[in-house]
Parts: C-alpha cells; sequence; structure tokens
C-alpha cells in the first residue's frame, strides 16, 4: 500500500486501513466509517469513527470529530470528543474545542482553544486494592 506507508506514525504502524479521502477530494456532510480511516481531503461536516481517524497533512477539516484515537498532521477546526486520545503531530493546527480523556501535542503541534479532560473510563481506571498489614 504505497499510498499509507509514506509518513506513517508509530500509532498507525501495524494497523489496517479500511478506508481514505485522498487530496483533491471534497466532501461535505456525515460520514460514518469503521476501522482505521485516513483523511487527506477538505471535509466540512462529521466524521465519526469507532476505531482511529487519522488527518494527515493535507487534510483541511470543518466540523466535528468523535471516535476512539484521533492523529491530526493538518488542519482541524471544530470540536473533538475522543473516548482515547488525541494527537496533535509536528505539522498539526487544531483550532477549537477537544473533549478527551488524553491529549498529545508534539513539538510543533498548534492548538487554540479548549480541552476538557474527561475520566477514562472504568476499564481504565487504576485498580485499588486494599492491604492488610503484618502486624493484623
Amino acid at each position: 500500500m504505497a499510498w499509507g506507508s509514506k509518513g506513517r506514525t508509530k500509532s498507525e504502524e501495524g494497523s489496517e486501513f479500511t478506508g481514505f479521502l485522498d487530496k483533491g477530494v471534497r466532501f461535505e456532510g456525515t460520514m460514518e466509517v469503521s476501522g482505521v480511516f485516513r483523511v487527506d481531503a477538505e471535509v466540512k461536516g462529521n466524521l465519526l469513527s469507532s476505531h482511529s481517524l487519522i488527518l494527515g497533512e493535507g487534510a483541511r477539516v470543518e466540523g466535528q470529530i468523535e471516535g476512539n484515537h484521533v492523529v491530526i498532521s493538518g488542519k482541524f477546526d471544530g470540536v473533538i470528543f475522543a473516548k482515547g486520545r488525541v494527537e496533535i503531530q509536528a505539522k498539526g493546527v487544531v483550532t477549537g474545542e477537544i473533549h478527551t480523556p488524553c491529549l498529545m501535542i508534539e513539538p510543533g503541534g498548534i492548538f487554540d482553544g479548549r480541552c476538557h479532560m474527561l475520566a477514562a473510563s472504568e476499564s481504565t481506571k487504576p485498580m485499588t486494592i486494599p492491604i492488610r498489614s503484618a502486624g493484623h
């Protein structure tokens, strides 16, 4: 897959892409995707993903993203709701609002807006185990 090998991030390695929107494509509306999906196009609307959503360097997205793992190397303006993590890479620019339990911004990445750090889901919260002292 020559289109997916250039500029892959560590988080993408080993993942199978289920689809992509390449440069030159303009999309307006709501798109629901499954699996790892890459966008390098101009999008105005809602992107819904149950897995990973990657906005490549060519991406110009305006609207709302709902996903699990969101990686941004292009430009995004709007609101992101992520159950997992949001990564803004070195060339990524995000303007707007981010709701996520984990936000990573690489040096060079830009975020201008508000971030709401959500509590991790019950399955990922640390577990407390009571320990009895040796004297009891």
